[in-house]
Protein backbone atom coordinates (compact mmCIF):
# COMPACT_ATOMS: atom_id res chain seq x y z
CA UNK A 1 0.00 0.00 0.00
CA UNK A 2 1.33 3.41 -0.96
CA UNK A 3 1.40 5.98 1.83
CA UNK A 4 0.56 9.58 1.03
CA UNK A 5 1.44 12.76 2.94
CA UNK A 6 -0.22 13.67 6.23
CA UNK A 7 -3.67 15.12 5.70
CA UNK A 8 -4.30 12.89 2.74
CA UNK A 9 -5.16 9.23 2.43
CA UNK A 10 -3.42 5.99 1.65
CA UNK A 11 -3.75 4.40 -1.77
CA UNK A 12 -4.01 0.67 -2.47
CA UNK A 13 -4.18 -1.38 -5.64
CA UNK A 14 -7.14 -3.73 -6.08
CA UNK A 15 -5.01 -6.81 -5.16
CA UNK A 16 -3.67 -5.01 -2.06
CA UNK A 17 -7.25 -4.15 -1.12
CA UNK A 18 -8.36 -7.77 -1.53
CA UNK A 19 -5.46 -8.94 0.67
CA UNK A 20 -6.27 -6.41 3.38
CA UNK A 21 -9.96 -7.34 3.33
CA UNK A 22 -8.94 -11.00 3.58
CA UNK A 23 -6.26 -10.64 6.25
CA UNK A 24 -7.48 -7.82 8.48
CA UNK A 25 -10.76 -8.37 10.33
CA UNK A 26 -11.78 -4.72 10.87
CA UNK A 27 -11.79 -3.63 7.24
CA UNK A 28 -14.70 -2.57 5.04
CA UNK A 29 -15.03 -1.94 1.30
CA UNK A 30 -17.44 0.82 0.31
CA UNK A 31 -18.38 1.13 -3.36
CA UNK A 32 -19.25 4.77 -4.06
CA UNK A 33 -20.32 4.41 -7.69
CA UNK A 34 -23.89 5.04 -8.84
CA UNK A 35 -26.82 2.63 -8.74
CA UNK A 36 -26.75 2.12 -12.54
CA UNK A 37 -23.05 1.22 -12.35
CA UNK A 38 -23.76 -1.37 -9.65
CA UNK A 39 -26.67 -2.80 -11.62
CA UNK A 40 -25.18 -2.88 -15.11
CA UNK A 41 -21.39 -2.98 -14.71
CA UNK A 42 -21.19 -5.26 -11.66
CA UNK A 43 -20.06 -5.15 -8.05
CA UNK A 44 -17.21 -6.62 -6.00
CA UNK A 45 -18.05 -10.02 -4.55
CA UNK A 46 -16.47 -10.40 -1.12
CA UNK A 47 -18.29 -13.63 -0.27
CA UNK A 48 -15.08 -15.69 -0.71
CA UNK A 49 -13.71 -13.59 2.17
CA UNK A 50 -16.81 -14.00 4.33
CA UNK A 51 -17.56 -10.29 3.94
CA UNK A 52 -19.93 -8.04 2.03
CA UNK A 53 -19.18 -4.79 0.27
CA UNK A 54 -21.19 -1.76 1.34
CA UNK A 55 -22.73 0.68 -1.13
CA UNK A 56 -23.44 4.42 -1.03
CA UNK A 57 -23.40 6.74 -4.03
CA UNK A 58 -20.89 9.59 -3.66
CA UNK A 59 -22.83 11.44 -6.34
CA UNK A 60 -26.36 10.57 -7.36
CA UNK A 61 -27.35 9.54 -10.85
CA UNK A 62 -28.57 11.05 -13.18
CA UNK A 63 -27.77 14.60 -12.05
CA UNK A 64 -24.40 13.54 -10.60
CA UNK A 65 -24.98 15.83 -7.63
CA UNK A 66 -23.52 15.12 -4.19
CA UNK A 67 -25.40 12.53 -2.16
CA UNK A 68 -26.69 14.39 0.93
CA UNK A 69 -26.95 11.08 2.82
CA UNK A 70 -23.40 9.91 2.08
CA UNK A 71 -21.85 10.69 5.48
CA UNK A 72 -24.85 9.31 7.40
CA UNK A 73 -24.72 6.14 5.26
CA UNK A 74 -20.98 5.95 5.85
CA UNK A 75 -21.38 6.21 9.63
CA UNK A 76 -23.95 3.41 9.65
CA UNK A 77 -21.86 1.12 7.42
CA UNK A 78 -18.65 1.64 9.41
CA UNK A 79 -20.41 1.05 12.73
CA UNK A 80 -22.15 -2.08 11.44
CA UNK A 81 -18.85 -3.51 10.19
CA UNK A 82 -16.95 -2.31 13.29
CA UNK A 83 -14.38 -1.11 10.77
CA UNK A 84 -11.09 0.54 11.62
CA UNK A 85 -10.02 0.80 7.97
CA UNK A 86 -12.33 1.67 5.10
CA UNK A 87 -11.45 1.13 1.43
CA UNK A 88 -13.30 3.31 -1.08
CA UNK A 89 -13.94 2.07 -4.63
CA UNK A 90 -15.39 3.79 -7.72
CA UNK A 91 -15.03 3.29 -11.48
CA UNK A 92 -11.42 4.42 -11.86
CA UNK A 93 -10.27 5.94 -8.57
CA UNK A 94 -11.39 9.59 -8.81
CA UNK A 95 -14.71 9.67 -6.99
CA UNK A 96 -13.41 7.23 -4.39
CA UNK A 97 -10.46 9.56 -3.69
CA UNK A 98 -12.87 12.44 -3.06
CA UNK A 99 -15.15 10.25 -0.92
CA UNK A 100 -12.20 8.95 1.13
CA UNK A 101 -10.91 12.48 1.78
CA UNK A 102 -14.38 13.62 2.87
CA UNK A 103 -14.69 10.55 5.09
CA UNK A 104 -11.31 11.19 6.70
CA UNK A 105 -12.30 14.79 7.47
CA UNK A 106 -15.66 13.59 8.83
CA UNK A 107 -14.12 10.96 11.11
CA UNK A 108 -11.35 13.30 12.26
CA UNK A 109 -13.91 15.97 13.19
CA UNK A 110 -15.63 13.35 15.36
CA UNK A 111 -12.34 12.32 16.97
CA UNK A 112 -12.57 8.85 15.41
CA UNK A 113 -9.40 7.16 14.18
CA UNK A 114 -10.73 5.45 11.04
CA UNK A 115 -8.18 4.93 8.27
CA UNK A 116 -9.50 5.80 4.81
CA UNK A 117 -7.91 4.22 1.74
CA UNK A 118 -8.56 4.93 -1.94
CA UNK A 119 -8.59 1.90 -4.24
CA UNK A 120 -6.41 2.87 -7.19
CA UNK A 121 -7.69 1.92 -10.66
CA UNK A 122 -11.22 1.46 -9.27
CA UNK A 123 -13.57 -1.26 -10.45
CA UNK A 124 -13.06 -0.83 -14.20
CA UNK A 125 -9.64 0.81 -14.55
CA UNK A 126 -8.51 3.21 -17.23
CA UNK A 127 -9.67 3.42 -20.82
CA UNK A 128 -7.79 1.19 -23.25
CA UNK A 129 -6.73 2.17 -26.78
CA UNK A 130 -10.24 1.38 -28.07
CA UNK A 131 -11.85 3.61 -25.42
CA UNK A 132 -13.16 0.74 -23.29
CA UNK A 133 -12.80 0.08 -19.58
CA UNK A 134 -12.39 -3.25 -17.83
CA UNK A 135 -9.16 -4.55 -19.34
CA UNK A 136 -6.57 -1.96 -18.32
CA UNK A 137 -6.36 -2.06 -14.55
CA UNK A 138 -9.14 -2.15 -12.02
CA UNK A 139 -10.83 -4.74 -9.82
CA UNK A 140 -12.20 -6.76 -12.74
CA UNK A 141 -8.97 -6.79 -14.79
CA UNK A 142 -7.03 -8.07 -11.78
CA UNK A 143 -9.32 -11.12 -11.72
CA UNK A 144 -10.83 -10.34 -8.30
CA UNK A 145 -14.26 -11.75 -7.51
CA UNK A 146 -17.23 -9.78 -8.81
CA UNK A 147 -20.79 -10.37 -9.88
CA UNK A 148 -23.30 -8.80 -12.20
CA UNK A 149 -27.09 -8.68 -11.96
Amino acid sequence: MATTPLGSIDQASPPETWSALRDLPKTQLIDVRTRPEWAFVGVPDLSPLGKEAAFSEWVQYPAMTPNPRFLADLDAMVREADAETVYFLCRSGGRSQAAALAALAHFSAQGRAIACVNVLEGFEGDLDAAGHRGARGGWKAHGLAWRQS
